[in-house]
């Protein structure tokens, strides 16, 4: 494992002065002027801070094109994506559509079938899809990238709207409108929603155009009762929460802690025993999107899809409670995989590698980019892990970190090896490919070589930034309540503090977790290390979150550690 530094960021103490003018609680103030928030109107999370629908490039026009489609009595088929993001977006999709009058189904592609994306392969699947031949396709969180799967369903006769916020090839597909915030020329301020945000956004100026044209007699369906579902996705796809995404998972949290939510969406609490009043950014995350996740990844997404659709409580908890059988399911394969893949590169990976691969032929598609999310935390390289296909290519998944765009350096390689990586596409942080099984063992090669050289460098330190020293006055349970009830995420981390301990007892509970009895100063304080068994010195410096720990109705303030120095 690596050792992190740990670093303590910046405050400007004029911006922090000003938050506080405008009655921002003065710590919130120091961490929002740390996370660049410099003007108060940029902390609202009301509706009427919201960038307007209008901003993003071609969803007025797609939303015209909706409305004539509504009013020929078209049919219309959303083809999501299987992971969390996409079965939300497929959600939001069809609940807004539906309520406008719509026509509509959905489907969603197979993992291991027909891979990613609008391919012509899917393209079959909806001719012959068991509602009836569609005449509109409407991606939701791919499509940027089927310039194939387009031409195809225009020779099938079918027409197709494209929204999107992955990053977009050399070449664009012929869609009649592309509704993406990344694609060229596109001026939207956020350049990080969300698949289900860009959803949400078209389906809001459909809406505003149906207005327009008198469709409704009075001014429509409520829309913001699908803002858990944009939350959801938002978080659970690790979007940079920006101002304008913090915006919309602050609603989204505010309705589900007020128990205004999916039935689907509060099933999921309920299988993973987390009580939505206090809901976070945090339960989104890492206890429901694991779950809708894991359908895509062992199973079909259609069940998670469904569970997010129904308004029957009873259906929507034995939907969830399968769900969770599956991620369960997922787990064990996950363990299996990644113990497998560390003991692997313990003997086989090179001593300067600045990158991950590994590659077992009877590994599990689908769980390949979580062995590579835990091997990027454990090397803090950019990993990628595979398993073969039953066509025998070979599926890749890759995470990586903040110093290498791994999308670019997929890239790279594609342009410098052409035929050697047969498709590829994500993000910067993560992403996957698909190569021919002959072609790996130079792709490792490459792959290191492109990292190597667009980083500079061969060796990477992670880095743990914290807020520095908590003030005495604000280590309470009130204000480890009020942090919890604030939005953070990626691009807006939550706050880690910085301080010296003297640690007046310590003990192992389950033989993996560090329960700690600490003391600074006057005040003495419960703490936990999640996943450390080893013992720390008397004096010791420790990064770590304030947090509430409610316990046997019991409601106290504890620290959870995340790194220790010694002192």
């Amino acid at each position: 494992m690596v050792r992190p530094q740990l670093t303590t960021r910046s405050v400007d103490p004029t911006i922090c002065r000003r938050l506080i003018n405008a009655g921002v609680h003065p710590l919130l103030a120091r961490l929002w002027a740390a996370r660049g928030i410099s003007d108060p109107a940029h902390a609202h999370q009301t509706w009427s801070a919201m960038i307007p629908p209008q901003q993003l490039t071609h969803a007025t026009h797609a939303a015209a094109l909706l409305a004539d489609a509504i009013a020929a009595r078209k049919r219309m088929l959303v083809v999501a994506d299987y992971d969390c993001d996409g079965a939300t977006a497929c959600a939001v999709a069809l609940q807004a559509l539906r309520r406008m009058g719509a026509t509509v189904d959905f489907l969603v592609p197979d993992r291991f079938e027909t891979g990613y994306g609008l391919s012509p392969a899917v393209v079959e699947l909806a001719v012959h899809h068991p509602g009836g031949r569609p005449d509109l396709l409407i991606t939701v969180d791919n499509g940027i990238a089927s310039v194939e799967g387009v031409e195809a369903a225009r020779a099938a006769g079918m027409d197709v709207i494209i929204t999107d916020h992955h990053l977009p090839g050399d070449t664009l597909p012929r869609a009649l409108a592309i509704v993406n915030p990344n694609q060229p020329g596109c001026g939207f301020p956020s350049k990080h929603l969300a698949g289900v945000g860009v959803i949400f956004y078209l389906m809001l100026a459909l809406r505003a155009e149906l207005r327009r044209r008198g469709a409704f007699a009075d001014d429509g369906p409520r829309l913001d009762d699908l803002c858990d579902l944009v939350a959801l996705g938002t978080v659970a796809d690790v979007v940079r929460l920006d101002a304008n995404n913090r915006l919309l998972v602050a609603q989204g949290l505010q309705r589900i802690r007020k128990g205004r939510m999916q039935a689907g969406v509060r099933a999921l609490f309920a299988v993973a025993g987390r009580d939505p009043r206090n809901a976070t950014a945090f339960d989104l995350g890492f206890a429901l999107a694991p779950r809708l996740n894991a359908a895509g990844r062992l199973a079909d997404m259609s069940l998670g899809i469904h569970c997010l659709l129904t308004e029957n409580p009873d259906e929507a908890a034995a939907l969830a409670r399968q769900l969770d059988t599956i991620n369960q399911e997922r787990r064990g394969i996950e363990l299996a995989m990644r113990e497998e893949a560390l003991s692997v590169l313990a003997t086989e990976a090179p001593a300067r590698a600045a990158s991950v691969c590994v590659y077992r032929p009877e590994w599990h598609q689908g769980v390949v980019g979580l062995v590579a999310s835990r091997l990027k935390d454990t090397y803090w390289r950019p990993a990628l892990a595979f398993a073969r296909c039953d066509d025998g290519t070979l599926r890749g998944s890759g995470r990586s970190v903040p110093d290498v765009h791994l999308r670019d350096a997929l890239d790279l390689v594609s342009k410098r090896h052409p035929g050697m990586i047969l498709k590829f596409g994500g993000h910067a942080m993560a992403a996957g490919l698909t190569l021919p099984e002959a072609a790996y063992p130079q792709f490792v090669d490459t792959f290191d070589a492109a990292v190597r050289e667009l980083s500079g460098t061969d060796r990477f330190e992670p880095v743990i930034q914290t807020d520095g020293s908590l003030e005495a006055d604000f280590a309470t349970i009130e204000v480890a309540g009020l942090l919890q009830q604030q939005v953070w995420g990626a691009g807006f981390p939550a706050p880690v503090f910085r301080d010296t301990f003297t640690v007046l007892h310590q003990r192992v509970l389950k033989g993996k977790h560090l329960k700690l009895f600490l003391q600074r100063g006057a005040q003495r304080f419960d703490a936990i290390w999640f996943n450390r068994n080893e013992n720390l010195p008397e004096h010791t410096e420790l990064a770590y979150r304030l947090d509430r720990n409610e316990w046997n109705g019991r409601v106290t303030v504890q620290l959870v550690v995340e790194h220790a120095l010694p002192a």
